[in-house]
């Protein structure tokens, strides 16, 4: 037996290690937590200073056994989890568990799985930092007290099944308040002028600052225009740099492989904890900017070898964040030297993001020429403003390019093209100028990554938590994560040319949005009752407080227990004074009065979701419902809308002598006729659907599925061979069978059917192998 045990969170991290490590070491994964708090409410004994009781669940009752009898058997049990405090919590929850003693138990912690890394930590092991494991108790107990305090207050006053998270609110509250802005913006419209002088390639952009509210202002400057001189007034050159930006930290990659390869935060972080599990990175979820001096002398050498010494700009960055560990390196590759690595091709494309990333903050500031000509116009006193930009010397965008949030480019929207050699004086020829009408947006919609980077601004989380935070308001269905298509929009459009001016009218499309986050009615209803009511818990700077106290606890600074009190003690008299005093919550809106019956409409969240109400409960006639159709909202749908709710289901004639019924679904709308559902395209407003459309619809479905059907049973009509998009097979009820290879499927009887379907029931699933929890 060999006389060390190493544990580590996951198997991957343990197949890597164990081969840098001799046959004195066996090294077991704990696969993440190997216990939690129990799930009933005595899971924290307030009373007793906030005791935690735990349990090690089902599925890790195994894995405790084997760990149990392997720690045992050893003379030193290593504990190598993971060196941010959840991963100091998991190491002591080990030592609890395992009934391990400090005489035989060593912590180790490193940065990257490399053998010299996992040696180097051997060689200097400390003890279980027990101000770490605080921090981590006291971020658990005070998020299990919000939750489990909080939740039944939500049951009582909005509606059942609901939860709440102190992180998490908060980050609902930033979407919800987002959107209320945009919804209460009114876009201006304003004219931009536009000019090209030249021809060919010579020919260049130049733009008036200033813009024209109105049309006629904007119609007589072109006038003034008209056989106007043009020639350059001043001409400014001047040497400009860029400077890379920063390696990885946790936040800034997640925001980065969203921009450039699409991913949702959790995917980034799924496929980063595989490089780092497999040696590929260092860790993944960090807060510092800094990199080792093993690391940088490592870039150097790379850059030295692959574009010389030019290239390489040595640069120390220091992390701006209070809390951060300066100990802790950057999210970096582990070897520089490997320009691409073995993997799926997402782990591909994110270890080549880090490495590009990583390898640019040392290389040498990007060299440019700017010039800007002021062009001035004989009939007029304003000038004409044409940017131009030279690159000198590529440097670190030879390798990389930040990419920048719909927000900064809202802001910072520059057009830097090259402009032909000008001298001051120079006439100029007028080729062509617009006005254009353009509209002022409002500020944009968040997506996952721009959600991260306002969290970290505000200091709400840390790196390990912005992922699960994300997911969970998802799942929780507070926040959708969708694409919504745009409107058209008209603008109008004047263009001078030669001596004459012509006007148009143009349209285009406005408000397109992709894979934007929108708060769901009762993601809204939620928040509300959250800030009328918890103002402290959905407060951007009380919720950067609690993670600041955190920090404190970890660094020794303030008792767990002390800071724990002072937030429950007035937490839980609220909770108390809310559940005796407030109304229920459904955010219930009138929009007015239905034109022809005179009763009230209204709108609000009900038991099954949002929706909108004709008449009150106490009239003689019952109400009438609706439910609200997908992108619809409680607090932006209007009377007309909710009216047009009612229009559906409606009789849209007869087909076979059986009724066709036009109505929405989840799903979109269908026309639906004796028992069966048939799909109403897009192009076909359910409104105006006509009895012929509504046949050739179902005639056409029938065809389509009959072409599918390659066998039936007249008397197990719920059983059928069919054509699939992988090949035929058998749909036996609602189990889809296999055909082996070789069985002819006209052949097949019934029996044959029935004998494969109960074959295909007995035989036991693929295990996937033992499941890996994630860190939370």
């Amino acid at each position: 037996m060999a006389k060390n045990l190493l544990i580590v969170e996951s198997p991957a991290k343990a197949k890597t290690i164990e081969g840098y490590l001799g046959k004195d070491f066996t090294v077991k994964s704990s696969y993440g937590h190997i216990r939690d708090l129990v799930k009933s409410e005595d899971a924290i004994d307030i009373q007793n200073n906030f005791a935690q009781k735990y349990e090690v669940p089902a599925d890790k009752k195994q894995v405790v056994s084997e760990l149990k009898k392997l720690a045992r058997e050893a003379d030193i049990v290593w504990l190598a989890s993971d060196e941010d405090r959840e991963g100091e919590a998991i190491s002591w929850h080990l030592f609890d568990t395992l009934g391990l003693k400090d005489a035989n138990t060593r912590r180790i912690v490193f940065h990257e799985i490399t053998k010299p890394a996992i040696l180097r930590a051997i060689e200097n092991p400390r003890k279980i930092d027990y101000n770490l494991v605080y921090a981590q108790q006291a971020r658990r107990v005070l998020d299990r007290l919000v939750g489990f305090e909080l939740s039944p207050v939500l049951w009582k006053k909005v509606k059942p099944s609901l939860s709440a998270g102190r992180v998490q609110s908060v980050a609902v509250r930033l979407i919800v308040e987002r959107e209320r802005e945009i919804n209460k913006f009114t876009a201006e419209a304003a004219f931009k002028i536009v000019a090209i002088f030249g021809k060919g390639r010579e020919a260049f952009k130049a733009e008036l600052p200033e813009r024209f509210a109105k049309q006629e202002d904007a119609e007589k400057f072109l006038r003034d225009c008209i056989g106007a001189g043009f020639t350059v007034n001043s001409l400014e050159t001047r040497p400009t740099k860029r400077s890379p930006a920063a390696p990885f930290t946790t936040s800034t990659l997640q925001q980065e492989a969203s921009r450039k390869l699409g991913f949702s935060v959790s995917r980034t972080m799924t496929v980063a904890q595989k490089l780092y599990e497999s040696g590929k990175i260092t860790y993944m979820r960090t807060d510092s900017v800094n990199l080792s001096d093993t690391a940088l002398n490592a870039a150097a050498k790379q850059i030295n070898s692959a574009w010389g010494e030019k290239y390489h700009q040595f640069r120390k960055y220091k992390t701006k964040s209070a809390g951060a560990q300066e100990a802790h390196e950057a999210i970096r590759p582990t070897y520089f030297d490997a320009h691409t690595i073995d993997g799926d091709p997402a782990e591909k494309r994110l270890y080549d993001l880090i490495w590009k990333r990583a390898i640019a903050s040392q290389m040498s500031e990007a060299l440019f020429e700017k010039t800007t000509a002021k062009i001035g116009i004989s009939t007029r006193k304003e000038e004409l403003v044409a940017n131009g930009e030279v690159m000198k010397f590529d440097g670190f965008l030879k390798v990389y390019l930040e990419s920048s949030d719909e927000e900064d480019e809202q802001q910072n929207g520059e057009d830097n093209t090259i402009l032909p050699p000008l001298n001051k004086g120079q006439k100029l020829d007028l080729q062509e100028m617009t006005a254009t009408e353009r509209y002022s947006r409002p500020a944009p919609r968040y997506t996952e990554a721009s959600l991260v980077k306002k969290l970290e601004e505000l200091g709400i989380g840390r790196p390990s938590t912005y992922a699960p935070t994300i997911s969970t308001i998802q799942n929780r269905g507070y926040v959708v994560k969708e694409d919504r298509e745009g409107k058209q929009r008209n603008f109008r459009l004047l263009t001078l040319k030669g001596q004459s001016i012509t006007k148009e009218e143009k349209s285009e499309n406005t408000g397109a949005e992709r894979s934007k986050l929108f708060p769901t009615d009762i993601g809204s209803v939620v928040n509300d009752f959250l800030v009328q009511y918890f103002k402290d818990i959905v407060d951007y700077q009380f919720t950067a407080i609690v993670e600041k106290q955190f920090d404190e606890i970890a660094q020794g600074l303030e008792e767990w227990t002390t800071m724990i009190r002072n937030f429950y003690d007035p937490f839980h008299k609220g909770v108390e004074n809310t559940i005796e005093k407030a109304d229920k919550a459904t955010g219930e809106r009138d929009l007015g009065v239905h034109p022809e019956n005179g009763k009230k409409v209204s709108v609000r969240i009900g038991r099954f979701g949002p929706f909108v109400q004709v008449g009150d409960s106490e009239d003689e006639d019952k109400p009438l419902y609706a439910s609200l159709r997908a992108g619809q909202s409680i607090e932006t749908i209007s009377l007309a809308d909710a009216l047009e709710l009612f229009k559906l289901p409606k009789k849209v004639g007869s087909f076979e002598d059986k009724d066709m019924t036009v109505a929405v679904g989840k799903f979109g709308p269908y026309i639906r006729h004796d028992g069966a559902f048939y799909s109403l395209p897009k192009d076909i407003d359910p409104l105006d659907v006509t009895e012929e459309q509504a046949i050739e619809l179902i005639i056409e479905k029938r065809k389509r599925d009959s072409e599918r059907v390659i066998k039936s049973f007249a008397d197990a009509p719920d059983v059928k061979i069919l054509n699939g998009r992988w090949g035929p097979y058998i749909e036996f009820g609602k189990q889809n069978v296999k055909i082996p290879r070789g069985k002819d499927p006209q052949a097949l009887t019934y029996e044959d059917c029935k004998a494969l379907a109960d074959a295909e029931a007995k035989t036991p699933k693929k295990a996937g192998g033992k499941r890996f929890v994630k860190k939370k």
